[in-house]
């Protein structure tokens, strides 16, 4: 699949003319893209990077080693999005996992989760008898509130000011939650307001099985599992499925690049232009509307419409002058929560791990699976609290993918050796801002901290050090500078109750349209946020048709 260029063929100069520009090519992007050119709309598609797909990208990191960037596993891609834009038939293929994850504990003891209740009773039955016998309660509690938040997932939500129009057309949803029977109003309100820590104690007692279960509360969230809020971003890791297996996760074939490549060409099928190397430096607002983009280049896009796949923040930090919204208005964007206290690496491996609880370094289903070193709960707090005080996490959070034992196409036989494989480490935390005036800028600083992260890795796994032939590492700083993710937040803006639903981002605006006229967000700034779901590039879609069709 080609694209254009910044400076190729007819795309040079002024006097471009769409209905819509899409400033960035990220996931959701081509989502929005793919979606408005099916509905007949013309669709240019602005992309800084060499290559479409945002922080959703594969690329060779090291001689004979290829792996996704940053983003990393596969499960939150709806499956209305893979069917709507037919992503099977351009190319995408998704894989489950063995089982599902696998935690270390110490030198005897492990969590292997596989898939299935009983399977799963029987694991942590290992650890509490009493846990494995509350555990099809939880399940079954969390997947009827779930069900009810995929339903608000695909729905714009009520936004403030939208009149009767606005309620009339969120009546529906509203009757949904008012039908709740009272003691799921009280599943729902916990999980939006408590911390998973406080959310698990009242299910489980054993600090092994509620840290594993308190890992997805703290995902790209720079908090504590004692944090409040942080039960619902454990429920947000719930709503997934691969190949209409709810709870699995999987991995694409070719990494998660592939996923964005298959977008790209249901939009480019559409009939959606997508350019890179083009970067937008301004948002064009002539008459108090949005009237197309400036790129760095100095070229003018014009466009009916815009749409932003970029953080809130970023955009009206950097890309909306100062005069085109007022100055409140600004200020409340600007004041966006962000950072993920993420870290990311990806390594090349000469050999797999040989972990002391579960010995031998041949492929086992562990290896398929996604490592976790975080065996408590308190080892979860601690490593919040080390990165707040610190700067980084002392023992860090290490979740490790091996996508090679799943895909062979990561590792180039004629250029690695024998037995080689490549893994993905999502560590953390680490402060987006480093204390004591230390800065991510410094090679010093992310070198030293990814030195920790391997050495972590190897307390459990001994030769894993020894093995790694080659490293990638993205600080916090990375994530931004390459893929324009603020504070290195990979959601665009942290999931807390005051960023979620009605108030993503901000209160007035949920609705995916800007307060400039004719600017939409189609990020995971928007509802329902972060994860590689292409929901928030539907639903704008969805509201960007709308208005054309009403002329607005």
């Amino acid at each position: 699949m080609e694209h254009e260029g910044a400076e190729g063929g007819a795309m040079t100069g002024s006097g471009e003319h769409c209905d819509v520009a899409i400033v960035g090519g990220g996931h959701n992007g081509l989502v929005t893209a793919a979606y408005l050119a099916k509905a007949g709309l013309s669709v240019t598609v602005l992309e800084k990077n060499a290559a479409p797909g945002g922080a959703a990208l594969t690329e060779e990191f090291h001689p004979g080693f290829r792996n996704s960037v940053a983003a990393y596993t596969v499960s939150l891609l709806n499956p209305r999005v893979i069917a709507d834009l037919d992503l099977h038939a351009h190319g995408l293929r998704i894989v489950e996992r063995p089982v599902a994850n696998f935690w270390p504990v110490d030198d005897t003891r492990y969590l292997l989760m596989p898939y299935g209740l009983a399977a799963r009773q029987r694991a942590i039955a290992a650890f509490s008898a009493r846990d494995a016998a509350r555990l099809p309660a939880y399940d079954a509690a969390l997947d009827r509130a779930a069900s009810v938040l995929r339903d608000l997932a695909l729905a714009t939500p009520p936004n403030a000011g939208d009149g009767w129009t606005g309620l009339l057309r969120h009546a529906g949803l509203g009757r949904r939650l008012w039908k709740l029977g009272l003691a799921d109003q009280r599943l729902v309100t916990d999980l939006f307001t408590k911390s998973a820590a406080d959310f698990l104690d009242g299910w489980f007692e054993n600090e092994v099985v509620k840290g594993a279960l308190a890992f997805d509360g703290i995902v790209g969230a720079f908090a504590a599992p004692s944090t409040p809020g942080t039960a619902y971003v454990l429920l947000h890791h719930c709503f997934g499925e691969v190949n209409g297996k709810a709870g699995v996760w999987g991995h694409a074939i070719g990494g998660m690049g592939a996923i964005s490549a298959a977008m790209a060409k249901a939009a480019t099928a559409a009939g959606a232009r997508i350019r890179t190397g083009a970067e937008v430096k301004r948002i064009l607002v002539e008459g108090g509307r949005a009237a197309g983009v400036v790129l760095s280049s100095g070229e003018v896009v014009r466009a009916s419409r815009v749409a932003a796949n970029v953080g809130p923040k970023l955009l009206f930090r950097d890309l909306v002058a100062e005069g085109d919204v007022d100055p409140e208005t600004r200020r409340r964007f600007l004041a966006i929560k962000t950072g993920s206290g993420t870290f990311r690496m990806n390594v090349a491996l000469s050999a797999l791990p040989d972990f002391r609880c579960r010995p031998g370094s041949y492929r086992q289903d562990h290896h398929g699976s996604g490592i976790v070193i975080g065996p408590t709960l308190d080892y979860l707090e601690r490593a919040y609290l080390d990165a707040r005080l610190h700067g980084w996490s002392l023992e860090p959070v290490v979740e490790m993918l091996i996508p090679s034992t799943l895909d062979d196409s990561l590792v180039d036989g004629d250029k690695a050796p024998k037995g080689a494989h490549v893994a993905s480490l999502f560590v953390q935390h680490v402060s987006p801002r480093l204390p004591n005036g230390r800065s991510w800028r410094s090679i010093h600083e992310k070198e030293a901290f990814a030195d920790l992260v391997i050495r972590t890795v190897d307390a459990h796994a001994p030769g894993f050090a020894a093995s790694v032939l080659g490293r990638q590492v993205l600080s916090p700083l990375d994530l931004e500078t390459r893929f324009g993710l603020v504070d290195g937040d990979i959601f665009h803006g942290q999931l807390s109750l005051d960023q979620l639903f009605s108030l993503r981002p901000v209160l007035g605006h949920a609705d995916y349209r800007m307060p400039v006229p004719g600017l939409y967000l189609c990020g995971s700034g928007g509802h329902p946020g972060g994860g590689v779901t292409g929901l928030p590039g539907r639903s704008a879609a969805r509201e960007i048709l709308r208005d054309a069709r009403r002329r607005l």
